[in-house]
């Protein structure tokens, strides 16, 4: 049996890590939010049921989102390495991983948007069409005004999600605590960083979906302020 590796080599694996999975996660997280919101707001105000109907764009607008976060990751990694390589310089490490991160969250918190939208209230939202609001207008302060407890909710799910991606990138090269877990973890035979790099990724899951949720009880508290 080999010998264990000390716990203070462990943790010295695990901090810098831990510190690359958080850079890629929380970079792509704003990334995917900068470009997923404007494309969920897109499929929402053109939908037949929307403030701006263009039901031809509205459909290809969503299969386009559909296909996209349909695809692996694990795939997506290897489709957009060209991309990655000429973007980046390289298409290995934890810079390098947060281009198809970025790619392939996009799309989902897209859909979550939209989702998000989805369920504003129609009665506010005809009620800002009678006092002669702009759709701009509309979509800026009743729309995202009233969803914006879900859209932190939606933030937190996708962080959630890209922390799985990020660990699942180490098995190429990406850097992080999948690629601990897995080079220096499963392939170095010791089950102790192995396990500890697992329940890191567990509780940094757990603490990103708790904070978010915290955040969105805020939100909420002060939406039903200002509403009341």
């Amino acid at each position: 049996m080999s010998e264990k590796t000390p716990w203070s080599e462990v943790i010295e694996l695990l901090l810098p890590a831990t510190g690359e999975t958080v850079y890629m996660v929380l970079t792509a997280t704003l990334l995917a939010v900068v470009g997923g919101l404007p494309i969920g707001v897109l499929l929402h105000v053109t939908a037949p049921s929307g403030l701006h109907p263009r039901p031809l764009a509205h459909r290809v607008l969503g299969v386009i989102v559909d296909v996209v976060r349909s695809v692996p990751f694990v795939v997506l990694l290897v489709v957009l390495a060209s991309l990655t390589r000429f973007l980046v310089g390289t298409a290995i490490g934890s810079t390098a991983v947060i281009v198809p991160l970025t790619i392939g969250a996009i799309p989902f918190f897209a859909r979550l948007t939209a989702n998000a939208l989805r369920e504003v209230d129609t009665s506010i939202v005809e009620a800002a069409i009678t006092t002669g609001s702009s759709k701009l207008r509309i979509v800026r302060t009743v729309l995202l005004g009233e969803a914006r407890a879900a859209l932190v909710g939606a933030v937190g799910v996708t962080a959630v999600v890209l922390i799985g991606y990020a660990a699942m990138a180490g098995a190429i090269g990406g850097g992080g605590l999948g690629a601990t877990a897995i080079q220096d973890g499963y392939q170095g035979y010791d089950d102790r960083i192995l396990y500890s790099s697992v329940i890191v990724l567990g509780a940094l899951a757990w603490g990103m979906q708790l904070i978010t949720d915290f955040i969105a009880r805020i939100v909420d508290r002060r939406r039903t302020a200002t509403s009341a």
